[in-house]
């Protein structure tokens, strides 16, 4: 007996915790999920017990929803193993207008870390976005070193970043969100070097609080500026280390259907989430998983 092998991941294609906590939870009680294949629109079924899933990988926004309903304990009870990816940006409600307020989220980073242990959870910094809006460049740096600080007196060690891609949905979704007469916004790209300075400021900050940084899907900007004594390739999915917390056999091979080649290290996992079934209506202007703007909140029911 090997015990569980599989890794659930829920979810890279929308927030499931912010929004869908209700209906992951029936699906577990139903012992499996039924994914489908974005691309080639097959179906599989996935078991969903802790018989089959070693690890669930939550990545979220916004973890009230799901905290609020007990989830993690519940899911723990049942004998799930749990990692929380967790992105922290900014306060700013122009790029991501859906969110709660920073305070709120940091204090959902810290019941997690009270409920379970700050091991536990990764903080993603996600993206770094540089953007024009009515002749100015402003970035989403501006909280960075206060949400470090705060995540480090949570016991919290490591920080995930990586720079905004340019989707060409993303402009067409800041146009529909624009209020008429305002400036639109522009993401741009800061170059290279002004790339680099920022990896290697961050990774200063970072060091003195034993927090390391890890990049995600950033091989180019890591060969290019030479990072690796700053930042190490991220595996945002790691069997290696839920190995190490939780011990067992979890999967430790590397995920191909990932983005290999820019640098992704994750292992392989089975994502359960799904862009058309479950669009995210937290609105980041940057988000690359709808093709238009979601203003309505799902039914929960």
């Amino acid at each position: 007996m090997t015990g569980p092998t599989g890794i659930l991941s829920a979810s890279r294609r929308t927030d499931i915790p912010g929004w869908y906590t209700s209906w992951f939870l029936d699906r577990i009680e139903k012992g499996y999920f039924i994914v489908t294949n974005p691309f080639n629109r097959q179906s599989r079924r996935i078991g969903a017990t802790a018989k089959d899933i070693h690890t669930i990988v939550f990545w979220s926004k916004n973890y009230g929803p799901f905290l609020d309903l007990s989830a993690h304990k519940i899911l723990a009870h049942k004998g799930f193993n749990l990692f929380f990816n967790f992105t922290i940006n900014t306060p700013l409600k122009e790029l991501e207008p859906g969110l709660p307020d920073l305070s709120a989220r940091l204090e959902q980073a810290r019941r997690i870390a009270r409920d379970f242990s700050p091991v536990q959870i990764a903080w993603r910094f996600d993206p770094i976005c540089f953007y024009e809006k009515g002749g100015k460049v402003f970035d989403n740096l501006d909280a960075f070193e206060y949400i470090a600080g705060q995540l480090s007196q949570m016991g919290i060690k490591k920080c995930i970043t990586s720079f905004y891609d340019p989707y060409k949905k993303v402009a067409a979704r800041i146009k529909r969100m624009a209020e008429p007469g305002s400036p639109i916004i522009k993401f741009i790209d800061p170059g290279m070097e002004r790339r680099a300075n920022i990896i290697r400021s961050m990774a200063k900050f970072l060091k003195p609080l034993g927090m390391g940084l890890f990049l995600c899907c950033e091989k180019e900007l890591m060969d290019a500026a030479g990072l690796d004594t700053y930042a190490s390739p991220s595996a945002c999915i790691n069997g290696r280390l839920y190995k190490t917390l939780f011990g067992g056999n979890p999967e430790t091979r590397g995920d191909y259907g990932q983005r290999r080649k820019k640098g992704c290290q994750c292992t392989k996992s089975f994502d359960i989430g799904s862009y058309e079934d479950h669009p995210c209506f937290h609105n980041c202007l940057f988000c690359y998983a709808r093709t238009g703007l979601d203003i309505t909140k799902p039914s929960m029911d």
